[in-house]
């Protein structure tokens, strides 16, 4: 079976990991979870870390047919339209978006927001099939940190996604809207239940308190297995519940929140221009009663 070629672009400013994926035979690849370079206090966009893809592409001789999300991003803004617009790619993520939309499309009051996920391209049910050349792929559905997760296997590599970190620093949060421990911590067993030797993709790093001190986004079945600090052999679904709730508990919400929830459920596409023809991404604002 042909494997596929892998190339990872770390963006530090959101510690987030896209991927140029490519089968060796025909050069069609495909990029995984691209990121839009948004600066949150000037409201300034740009496209440099998608170029940097294509760049990488055009210099491999890479044809890029597809661009696969793995979920609604809730740290760092999708960068897919701007790789649809180059390579004519089509975007694809998990059917549950329908979900995330309904979720989210009164808290914004969005309501050119389907709700059928019909921004999409393709949306995967699990177990789905895909193709990049001669390399075959598989959805694998991951819900947990949100209700439309979803992992893609292709050859000997999986993409989680948020569903997993390196093995010392864990797991995804499970509170957002939509999220569960419950159902996180079956989709971990279920990636787990894989072959050890398989190799895992995470969607981002963030360098724990203690020991690694360089970004990292490729371990193994194994590795997690043995070593996820989380979730590894031995722990429970009710301590691994318990854990992941108390945890959340504590967590800030990500400084890109609003923003990106609000771009990547369009998968990517900014709101609808205003009667001046500028854009504008909304903050609920929440009062005591």
């Amino acid at each position: 079976m042909p494997q596929p070629l892998i190339h990872a672009f770390f963006d530090e400013p959101t510690n987030t990991v896209s991927y140029l994926v490519a089968d060796p035979a025909t050069r069609q690849a495909a990029v995984i979870d691209p990121v839009l370079d948004y600066d949150h206090k000037s409201g300034k966009a740009n496209v440099a870390s998608a170029d940097q893809i294509l760049a990488r592409a055009a210099a491999e001789g890479f044809t890029i047919t597809l661009v696969l999300e793995t979920h609604v991003h809730a740290d760092h803004l999708s960068g897919a339209p701007y790789i649809k617009l180059k390579t004519g790619a089509k975007v694809a993520i998990g059917e549950r978006i329908r979900e995330v939309q309904k979720i989210f499309r009164p808290v914004f009051n969005a309501m050119d927001v389907s709700g059928e996920g019909s921004e999409f391209d393709i949306l995967f049910k699990d177990g789905d099939g895909f193709s990049i050349g001669e390399l075959r792929g598989e959805v694998i559905a991951t819900p947990g940190h949100t209700p439309a997760c979803v992992s893609y296997r292709i050859g000997d590599a999986v993409f989680v996604g948020d569903t997993l970190f390196m093995p010392d620093y864990g797991t995804a949060r499970a509170d957002f809207p939509g999220g569960d421990a419950r159902t996180l911590y079956r989709s971990i067993r279920k990636l787990m239940g894989l072959p050890r030797e398989t190799r895992l993709f995470m969607c981002h790093d963030y360098l724990p308190k203690e020991g690694r001190k360089h970004f990292a986004w490729e371990t193994t079945v194994g590795e997690e297995i043995d070593r996820n600090i989380h979730v590894h052999a031995g722990v429970s679904e009710d301590e691994f519940v318990k854990m992941r709730t108390t945890r959340d508990a504590t967590l800030s919400a990500p400084t890109l929140l609003m923003p990106s929830i609000q771009v990547n459920m369009r998968a990517g596409k900014l709101p609808p221009a205003d009667s001046n023809g500028v854009h504008y991404l909304r903050v609920p604002i929440t009062l005591p009663a």
